[in-house]
């Protein structure tokens, strides 16, 4: 079986990558047809497709009366996707991510919408209130950025343009195909685990992290290799702030909740402190460099170590 679980795992995987690569060539396609930036098209279309899995599972977690498990989902593959997808993506890369568009490197609002989950949620609930507010900002942000990449972003030269229909159904075919079986590479993974005994901490820190941030990750390490680097920006930055806003708030309109309040202190904390640095980091030199990427691997390992100490004590 083990012979079995590591093939099927191995030809999904490959698919997977593949399939980011399909992925990239379309939102490229897509981006020239526009002559909008490659981050516009990432941070707008890849991102919100590529956050369904974790926003399907918190809607339905909602409708189930169990809407806990939806802002555990949401903020914690945030805090994957800001430490350990943006330090593997830089590991892997040649000279680190470029970070060349103004709007990535200044825009503080974006640190100002991880806060407001930790914000709304100290009083250890979610109201409908809340959730509406969460909503309104993150369309605000979206908002935002497109009219602010006009300003900061050169267009595309005139060339031939590509049919944005066909683009963009082959698009969004490439990233559900690259989510479909990202989830199956990730079930025979979790069957090789249980055949070799891994140890459960590093099933913690890798499966599972694995788990809800493996489109992210295949898609921006493609990405990057093939030197588009905004479109891993545009992905891994929209959608840890749709999941932190708009899905989030649309989990509190439909089942307000309460919750143990150290919940909040440390998935939202954890979100927050990865968001600054990772806006730092995109601040020095332009780069999120090797080293960088190193430190945001190793705070995601003090963020499970911290997580599991904590929840061993409650």
């Amino acid at each position: 079986m083990i012979i079995i679980n590591l093939i099927l795992f191995l030809i999904f995987l490959a698919v997977s990558i593949k399939a980011a690569d399909y992925s990239i060539k379309h939102a490229s396609k897509i981006a020239k047809s526009l002559k909008f930036p490659e981050f516009i098209v990432s941070f707008f279309v890849i991102a919100i497709i590529s956050c369904l899995p974790e926003a399907i599972i918190s809607i339905i977690s909602a409708f189930n009366h169990i809407p806990e498990l939806g802002l555990g989902t949401l903020l914690g593959s945030n805090v994957a996707d800001l430490t350990l997808v943006f330090g593997i993506v830089a590991l892997t890369s040649f000279n680190g991510i470029k970070v060349k568009s103004k709007i990535l490197r200044n825009n503080l609002f974006y640190l100002i919408l991880l806060v407001f989950p930790l914000l709304l949620g100290l009083d250890g609930k979610f109201s409908r209130l809340d959730g509406l507010i969460l909503i309104i900002l993150g369309l605000i942000f979206f908002y935002r950025t497109y009219e602010e990449s006009k300003k900061f972003h050169k267009k595309f030269k005139d060339g031939k343009r590509e049919p944005i229909l066909k683009s963009f159904i082959l698009l969004v075919l490439g990233v559900g195909i690259l989510i479909f079986c990202s989830q199956l590479t990730v079930n025979y993974a979790k069957n090789l685990v249980i055949e070799t005994k891994i140890p459960e901490i590093l099933v913690g820190i890798t499966l599972i992290a694995f788990g809800t941030c493996l489109p992210e990750l295949i898609f921006s390490i493609k990405a990057v290799k093939s030197n588009h680097d905004e479109l891993a920006l545009g992905d891994i930055l929209g959608t840890v702030i749709t999941d932190a806003t708009i899905i989030l708030g649309l989990v509190a309109l439909i089942s307000p909740f309460s919750y143990n309040i150290n919940n909040i202190y440390i998935l939202g904390g954890g979100m927050f402190l990865a968001g600054i640095c990772v806006i730092t980091f995109m601040n020095s030199d332009k780069t999120i460099s090797k080293i960088e990427g190193l430190l945001l691997i190793l705070l995601y390992v003090f963020f499970i170590i911290l997580e599991s100490l904590i929840t061993n004590v409650l």
